[in-house]
């Protein structure tokens, strides 16, 4: 199902970004984020944006999605311990435990780590044909021009039997695993951004995958970002 997402694509994404430097590109290079409750198909809408996107890119360029392994990225970038990884995920434990465990010696200020994810986030968007799911990746991108923003919703009941699906877990098991993940969302936002994740404001589109498909989803995310940044097909396209 997510076949095109994984840790070596990211890292062919950067070779290739970093190779095609010296060679013409557009005068914009457009990114997107995806801000999701937990349930609402964040990864398969992003899986499924690729493909659509996929032939809208130079083509020393590819689309690429960065969620879980952008963990890895930063500790590449920012040459940190493994053990850090923990400390990274959206649904991490309160600020206080962060700082009792800062003034006890156990890891770096959580404020650093955020700060180092962040600049990860930023540098990965302006190199553009990225699409970023989560970790505040729509605030932090908020000035770029060439990022585009989008949330996915939908409500409990659907997001639960998806989440039992997929995690194969009881009703009781996948409501409490959704009201963890989002609270530590919420969390996380407002604690390190001090932005409301549920503020539609944030974002160009907002999508109900309770209502809209995953595939249609991601095909309407496509046929708008391709208008919104004028993108030309460079081979064959998957119809949009």
């Amino acid at each position: 199902m997510w076949k095109n997402i994984n840790l070596e694509r990211c890292f062919s994404y950067i070779n290739c970004q970093l190779a095609s430097g010296v060679s013409k590109q557009p005068a914009i290079k457009p990114a997107v984020t995806i801000s999701r409750m937990c349930g609402s198909g964040g990864r398969t809408v992003a899986s499924r944006l690729v493909e659509y996107l996929k032939d809208y890119t130079p083509l020393e360029s590819q689309w690429t999605v960065f969620d879980r392994k952008l963990i890895e990225k930063v500790l590449e970038d920012h040459h940190l311990s493994k053990r850090i990884a923990e400390l990274l995920p959206e649904d991490h434990k309160s600020l206080l435990s962060d700082t009792l465990e800062e003034l006890l010696g156990l890891h770096p200020p959580i404020s650093d780590i955020v700060k180092q994810t962040a600049e990860t986030i930023w540098n990965l968007a302006e190199m553009g044909y990225v699409i970023l799911v989560g970790r505040g990746a729509n605030i932090i991108t908020q000035k770029l021009p060439n990022v585009f923003h989008v949330r996915l919703v939908g409500s409990l009941d659907k997001r639960v039997e998806r989440v039992q699906e997929a995690y194969e877990m009881n009703r009781l098991e996948a409501r409490e695993f959704i009201q963890k993940q989002e609270t530590g969302k919420r969390r996380y936002l407002k604690e390190h951004f001090g932005k409301d994740i549920d503020n539609p404001l944030l974002y160009h589109l907002i999508l109900n995958t309770d209502l809209i498909s995953y595939e249609d989803s991601a095909r309407l995310i496509a046929r708008t970002v391709i208008h919104r940044f004028q993108l030309e097909p460079c081979g064959t396209t998957l119809a949009v």
